[in-house]
């Protein structure tokens, strides 16, 4: 088998690739075809954990969902996890090799294009549809001569590519036509057209706009996207949206989470962000915790001792600790767990800068980074409500302490995590803890007696993932777009 491909790539960062890919892969399965998603080169701290002990990004994980299937890490040959202002743990068939300075990365990545390669062939023997999510933009000419994520892969693998704008930004035709007037004129041939996402209102009143953009690029429309509300109801990719107003009603319970500098993994609470009788609220830098929230969570983070720090230098900590003393609940996940603890040492610079530091000091627990890193999907159950649960485990670091004698989880028969004596302090390393329906309930009943959740998570992303399949067939033209995908090594030259 060899299949035929097809790449999304944009005029820019956030334009909606990831989740456009989603909705195709949604479509493709629905057409009876074998579709895999592919994404040469993922910039996320958001990953996911696949069976083989590997990492791939999240938004890969949700595609894979989109076309029935689990993660697996040749859908992201190479990841990168930005760990400072200038690094990023380099990940590659899911297996962390090396950490980079950003002009060393840059120099190098083109050596990765074997691997991307390798990664690309065997899904293209054994399915017959891949959809490849590209980053960035292809426009950033400067990168241009090392680029293994945009045109350089699209070139080197012999793929056609869909140019997607988004209206929302403003400017989408200067950006669709300026893509075209920077790129290289092979590059430019690889586009077998472009659609524009994001719109806001009758589409028809861009009818003039979609042909300006014909008749300056010669490139066909493949449809104008509307804003899809559907795209709110699945898991968060990016810390850009983050940035987003966040949930605010009259909910029963008012849960609050601190936006760390190195925040991974947020996606967390995208459950509790779909649950009616939570009040969620993402804290800001700069703004205090408020005094009347019920529950704090401090999610997980791709530096821990350097999150830790920006922590302290906003005031959170002083408004976690009186929370705590005032008898609040704090839950902390992965890096957050490790924060609550009374000492965090990093002796090789593993996740970060050489160093150690204190705690928060609300768990008796202490941990020590290390070269070794846990990767992997668990099954168990909570210590307390014996409800079960499943997520997954990427962490580096081991933990020990007398806590961990009261553990939060059991996991096949590990024990995982901690709690405090009174057990409003707790802590895991379990990630996609509150996708698990019954243990969601059941903690939110804990955490405030008379709230619980009627929501199926699952069934709620599925329905979410329909209707973005949905939006995307009534606005493109999907027969005539997967009709343009082709056999890798395709070139512009070369017969329909």
């Amino acid at each position: 088998m060899t299949a035929k491909a097809l790449m999304i790539q944009g005029t820019g960062s956030d334009v909606g690739k990831s989740v456009i890919t989603a909705g195709l892969c949604r479509l493709a399965r629905r057409r009876g075809l074998m579709v895999a998603p592919f994404k040469p080169q993922n910039m996320s701290n958001n990953a996911a954990a696949c069976a083989d002990g590997g990492e791939i990004g999240r938004a890969q994980a949700l595609q894979a969902k989109a076309a029935g299937l689990e993660p697996h890490t040749d859908f992201n040959p190479v990841l990168l996890k930005p760990q400072s202002d200038r690094t990023s743990q380099v990940v590659v068939h899911g297996k962390a090799i090396d950490v980079l300075e950003a002009a060393d990365y840059m120099a190098k990545r083109n050596q990765l294009l074997g691997a991307v390669l390798e990664s690309f062939n065997r899904l293209a023997a054994d399915y017959d549809f891949i959809l490849v999510e590209g980053a960035g933009s292809p426009a950033e000419i400067n990168l241009r001569d090392r680029d293994i994520a945009n045109m350089g892969f699209a070139r080197a693998a012999g793929v056609p590519v869909l140019l997607v704008g988004d209206i929302e930004k403003g400017g989408v035709i200067a950006s669709v036509v300026g893509t075209k007037s920077v790129i290289d004129p092979d590059d430019a041939a690889m586009i077998t057209g472009f659609a524009v996402n994001k719109f806001r209102g009758d589409p028809a009143l861009f009818t003039a706009g979609v042909q300006e953009i014909e008749a300056r690029t010669d490139w066909p429309c493949f449809g104008v996207i509307p804003w899809l509300d559907a795209t709110a109801r699945l898991p968060a990719e990016d810390a850009v949206t983050l940035t987003t107003p966040t949930k605010r009603n009259d909910g029963k319970i008012r849960i609050a989470a601190p936006m760390l500098s190195r925040i991974a993994n947020f996606d967390d609470a995208d459950p509790l962000l779909l649950e009616p009788n939570v009040d969620f609220q993402w804290i800001a830098p700069g703004k205090p915790i408020p005094r009347d929230i019920d529950v704090i969570i401090l999610f997980g983070t791709k530096s821990t001792l350097g999150d830790l720090e920006f922590l302290r230098s906003q005031g959170w900590d002083h408004d976690i600790i009186a929370h705590a003393r005032a008898g609040g609940h704090v839950l902390g996940i992965c890096g957050g767990f490790q924060m609550l603890g009374d000492r965090i040492d990093d002796p090789n610079g593993t996740d970060g800068n050489v160093g150690g530091a204190d705690g928060l000091g609300l768990l008796r627990i202490k941990t020590v980074m290390s070269d070794d890193k846990t990767v992997k999907p668990v099954t168990g159950r909570c210590s307390i409500a014996e409800t079960p649960i499943a997520g997954y485990e990427i962490h580096t670091g081991k933990t020990s302490g007398r806590d961990l004698e009261r553990p939060m989880l059991v996991l096949d028969g590990d024990l995982d995590g901690a709690r405090s004596e009174n057990s409003r302090i707790e802590g895991t390393y379990v990630h996609g803890l509150f996708t698990s329906d019954k243990f969601r309930a059941g903690w939110l009943e804990r955490m405030r007696a008379g709230v619980s959740s009627t929501t199926a998570y699952d069934a709620a992303v599925e329905a979410a993932l329909n209707s973005l399949a949905d939006g995307l067939e009534a606005a493109l033209d999907i027969d005539a777009l997967f009709s343009r995908a082709r056999q890798p090594g395709w070139s512009p030259g070369a017969a329909p």
